[in-house]
């Protein structure tokens, strides 16, 4: 750290958890990037930070806890461009993954695990995007002040990481457009139970009724002493549904 002597760029480059950013002072600039990292198949989050004095660049080594000389601009070109890579690979995963959510989901064919898998999708890209739209902001700043905006190989990184902004925003985007297809679908289902719940109980209503009226135990009920009484309470019952059934039939035609 003998480069610096700014207190508070010192407590900004030792705190991994501080957002991407970029700041100069007379004698050199600082370049914070906090940015995604693919491990295996999970996304994590590293800061990685680099000081640039006299068209040098050293970047700093948080196991050392100094700055270690990484090389030229172009280095640093390299350094990055390998890093964003990984990033849009894994962001091109996630679009195929969505994608073959969306056809599950068109064939009717909806996972038990698709709240699951959804909350795991949106978690991930949610955080690449909001990485990425701090890293987008201090990258410019951070090319415009050193003038490179004529470098080939910063323009096109730089183009990389505002197409893996756009690429988490758009899977986002999706996301949520899916979970409310997959909403209706699941309030449609919910809908179609609940309608044949109340055919049911429509049509079990007047059973009801005829089993109430004559499982009541008063005296003067009608066909109590009949021999034939149970028939003829069921076939009371059956002509009291024959218009209930009409109604649910004459409605289903509509």
């Amino acid at each position: 750290m003998k480069f610096l002597k700014n207190k508070y760029l010192i407590d900004d480059i030792l705190n991994s958890e501080h957002p991407s950013d970029f700041e100069t002072t007379k004698e050199y600039g600082i370049l914070i990037l906090r940015l995604p990292f693919i491990k295996e198949s999970r996304v994590e989050v590293y800061s990685y930070a680099f000081l640039i004095k006299e068209n040098e660049v050293y970047i700093f080594n948080r196991e050392k806890q100094d700055f270690e000389k990484l090389g030229g601009y172009e280095d640093l070109y390299n350094y990055l461009d390998v890093r964003i890579d990984k990033i849009l690979a894994k962001l091109n995963k996630f679009h195929m993954q969505i994608a073959k959510i969306e056809d599950n989901l068109y064939e009717n064919n909806i996972p038990k695990t698709f709240s699951n898998e959804w909350l795991k999708l949106k978690k991930e890209l949610v955080l690449i995007e909001r990485l990425m739209a701090h890293a987008m902001i201090a990258f410019e700043r951070f090319i415009k002040y050193y003038k490179l905006q004529e470098n080939f190989a910063f323009v096109d990184l730089n183009e990389h990481i505002n197409r893996s902004f756009r690429f988490a925003k758009n899977a986002i985007e999706k996301l949520d457009y899916l979970y409310e297809f997959y909403k209706a679908k699941q309030d449609e289902k919910m809908n179609k139970i609940m309608f044949i719940l109340t055919i049911l109980s429509g049509i079990f209503l007047p059973l009801s009724l005829v089993t109430g009226f004559f499982g009541m135990n008063t005296g003067g009920l009608p066909l109590t002493h009949d021999p034939y009484g149970t028939i003829k309470a069921v076939i009371i019952a059956f002509i009291l549904d024959i218009p209930i059934i009409f109604l649910i039939w004459k409605y289903m035609r509509r």
